[in-house]
């Protein structure tokens, strides 16, 4: 079940306990897991470090954290969903990856396929066409 929502996911939040640092250690698997199945190492991610709030607790420095996001190419915030700090922000910061991504293979599409069809009709002279897309360009972002 774990694995056809790694695969049907356009985007993935992965949350840690800033007072665990078995949690971070346990999302290089579960990151590895995800860019293996989509097959994809550019996948939309955001890094969260939950239980902000619970700073005396700290096990995990923000520093390390930080240097795990940086070699994913990840964005890393730190919430706390008792307080409801940043939570929205990860949030925003995920959708706009995935819109910026849905839109970048939206575009490479449309232009395989003006490409295709330019040197299969006769009389275009390779001229390219703008299409526009079917939704106009917007996206949608689902959370589950």
């Amino acid at each position: 079940m774990r694995e056809l929502y790694m695969k049907s996911g356009q985007g993935f939040l992965l949350v840690f306990s800033i007072t665990s640092l078995t949690s971070l250690t346990e999302l290089h698997e579960l990151r590895d897991q995800i860019v293996r199945i989509k097959d994809d190492p550019l996948v939309p991610l955001v890094i969260v470090g939950n239980k902000s709030d619970l700073e005396e607790d700290r096990a995990v420095s923000r520093s390390r954290a930080f240097q795990v996001s940086q070699s994913w190419n990840a964005p890393y915030y730190e919430t706390s969903a008792r307080a409801r700090r940043n939570v929205d922000e990860a949030f925003v910061d995920l959708c706009k990856q995935i819109i910026r991504k849905d839109m970048a293979t939206r575009q490479v599409r449309e232009m395989e396929k003006l490409d295709r069809g330019d040197r299969n009709r006769p009389g275009r002279g390779g001229r390219k066409r703008k299409k526009k897309f079917l939704d106009g360009g917007n996206s949608r972002c689902n959370i589950l």
